[in-house]
């Protein structure tokens, strides 16, 4: 079975999305997976197509690079639709020769490395000094903002961090085997101004097990047991605006945070177990490694401009 009307016929396709959904674990894929298919599916039914095949995939690809997407916006959109022929492939639904071909459409090609976006030690102290530490909220953001910087968390672990992974290991503070991306388990050290932020909110909040962070209402009442991860890129909006860097995301804090580590002398293969990355070239595209900056080599390019 091959073409994709008979399959939605029957059910099987949104049974399909479900695989799909199902076989990745971070939240953050989820959520684009199910955009990216929801998109394939609407698009696939506005005129008649041959079927869920190579050509059906390749003439998508068109359509997304003339809506003028940039290269990581398809590749995500095209890893989607190879994950559904796999899905589909497995339990029967599509010829493994189709899938093959569908495998070999050519995704977006992504040119050169993207740097990012991070903080000066002047502006992350600024960013960190910002929240209003007079009020349970102002200490909860403080504590996340902390976290962020000082142990490099992702938002979802930021979200799912308990007060049972932080723990005295060697004599000092650690959030001890946080499960992180693709099942990756690390132990992150934490420095001292870190675990002081956290206590002051802990302290005033009356937490003392599960999670650490927790919704705060207005009148700085505290409900619920647990903060979504979006609430956390949410909520250091206003911040970093009021510190004078608007547009920074929980993710350049990550990326702040193997920065200044390197920049105070770390070891390249600590910032990578510090932050959990697989390979020790996803730590370089984070700290520009092979791309300096500061000593940029055509500073020695000694021309002139009138001014």
């Amino acid at each position: 079975m091959n073409d994709l009307t008979v399959v939605e016929k029957g059910g099987e396709w949104r049974r399909m999305k479900a695989l799909v959904l199902d076989s990745v674990s971070s939240p953050i894929t989820k959520r684009v997976y199910n955009m990216a298919l929801d998109e394939f599916f609407s698009w696939y039914a506005q005129e008649p197509r041959p079927g869920f095949t190579k050509a059906t995939v390749s003439a998508w690809r068109v359509t997304l690079e003339e809506r003028g997407l940039g290269s990581s916006s398809i590749i995500v959109r095209m890893s989607a639709i190879r994950k559904l022929a796999v899905e589909a492939t497995d339990n029967g639904l599509l010829a493994p020769e189709l899938a093959a071909g569908i495998q070999r459409v050519k995704s977006a090609k992504s040119i050169g490395v993207r740097m990012g976006n991070w903080l000066s030690q002047k502006q992350a102290q600024a960013l960190l000094n910002t929240p209003d530490i007079s009020t349970l909220k102002g200490l909860r953001d403080r504590a996340i903002i902390a976290v962020l910087l000082g142990c490099g968390l992702r938002r979802s672990e930021v979200a799912a961090l308990t007060m049972e992974h932080v723990q005295q290991r060697d004599g000092r503070w650690v959030i001890l085997d946080l499960v992180s991306k693709h099942k990756r388990v690390r132990t992150v050290p934490m420095p001292t101004w870190t675990k002081v932020a956290i206590d002051a909110w802990t302290v005033r909040a009356g937490v003392t097990e599960g999670y650490v962070f927790r919704p705060v209402h207005r009148g700085d009442e505290l409900r619920g047991d647990r903060l979504s991860e979006k609430v956390v890129w949410q909520l250091l909006r206003p911040y970093a605006a009021a510190a004078g860097v608007a547009g920074i995301a929980p993710h350049d804090l990550r990326r702040t945070t193997a920065k200044l580590c390197r920049a105070a002398g770390g070891e390249l293969e600590q910032i990578q177990l510090l932050l959990g990355h697989a390979s020790v070239q996803t730590t370089e595209r984070y700290l520009g490694t092979k791309q300096d900056l500061v000593h940029a080599p055509n500073d020695s390019i000694r021309l002139r401009v009138a001014v």
